[in-house]
C-alpha cells in the first residue's frame, strides 16, 4: 500500500491571479517520516506558526530549504500537474472544474502507477456536496484503471501533517514556473517522477 499527500498552488481564475495552477502529490511508504520532518522543522522555530499548520508561503527561505531537504533524503515520488492557463478564450461557467480536473489528472498519473493508494487531499471545500463533487469527478476520470483501491481522504491540512510536507512541494514547483526561480525546486528534482504540464487550450 502506498500513501499519497496532494496539495496545490496557484489559483484556477481563468484572466487573473496566478498563471499556473499546479498540484503535486508526495508518494511514500512511510507517512510518519514524511510527518516527522514536519513536526521537527516547526519545533526549531523560533516563532511557531500562529494556527500550529506549516506553510511554505508563510516560511523563510531558510525554512523551506530545510524542509525540503530533509523530504529529499526520504524514499518519496513527487507527481505533479502544472495547468498553464495563459491561453484560456473564454470564462469558464465553474472555475471549480479546472481544480478538478488537474486533481483527477495528478492521481490519474498515480494510479498507474500504484494501483492501491490511500490518498489524501486538503479539504479545500467546507460544503460537503462540493466534496462529494470532488471525489465522484476524481472517479470518473479513474474508471479504466483500479479506483477500487483507491481511498481518498479530504483532511483539514492543520491536523496532516503530510498535507503541509507536500505543500512545500508544490510550492517549489511553482516558484519555478510563476518567478522562473528553480532554487528550491532543484532540491527535489531526483524525485520528481512525472511532470505533465498542460496548455490549457488543450482543456477547454
Amino acid at each position: 500500500m502506498k500513501y499519497g499527500f496532494l496539495d496545490e498552488t496557484g489559483d484556477v481564475s481563468p484572466f487573473k491571479g496566478s498563471r499556473f495552477l499546479i498540484v503535486a502529490i508526495l508518494i511514500t511508504d512511510s507517512p510518519r517520516s514524511v510527518e516527522r520532518h514536519v513536526k521537527r522543522v516547526r519545533q526549531k522555530l523560533r516563532r511557531k506558526p500562529k494556527s500550529g499548520e506549516m506553510k511554505a508561503s508563510h516560511s523563510s527561505e531558510q525554512v523551506v530549504k530545510q524542509l525540503l531537504y530533509r523530504l529529499a533524503k526520504e524514499d518519496i515520488t513527487i507527481v505533479s500537474v502544472v495547468v498553464d492557463k495563459q491561453n484560456f478564450v473564454k470564462p469558464l461557467a465553474d472555475n471549480e472544474k479546472l481544480y478538478r480536473w488537474a486533481v483527477g489528472q495528478a492521481i490519474c498519473h498515480c494510479v498507474r502507477r500504484w494501483p492501491k493508494l490511500t490518498l489524501y487531499l486538503d479539504k479545500r471545500y467546507t460544503t460537503k456536496s462540493l466534496r462529494d463533487r470532488l471525489e465522484v469527478e476524481i472517479r470518473s476520470m479513474l474508471r479504466e484503471h483500479y479506483q477500487e483501491a483507491v481511498l481518498i481522504r479530504q483532511e483539514d491540512s492543520q491536523n496532516q501533517k503530510g498535507i503541509q510536507a507536500v505543500d512545500f512541494i508544490a510550492w517549489a514547483v511553482g516558484q519555478k514556473y510563476e518567478r522562473n526561480d528553480e532554487r528550491f525546486y532543484q532540491i527535489i528534482l531526483n524525485k520528481i517522477r512525472e511532470e505533465d504540464v498542460i496548455d490549457v487550450a488543450r482543456l477547454f
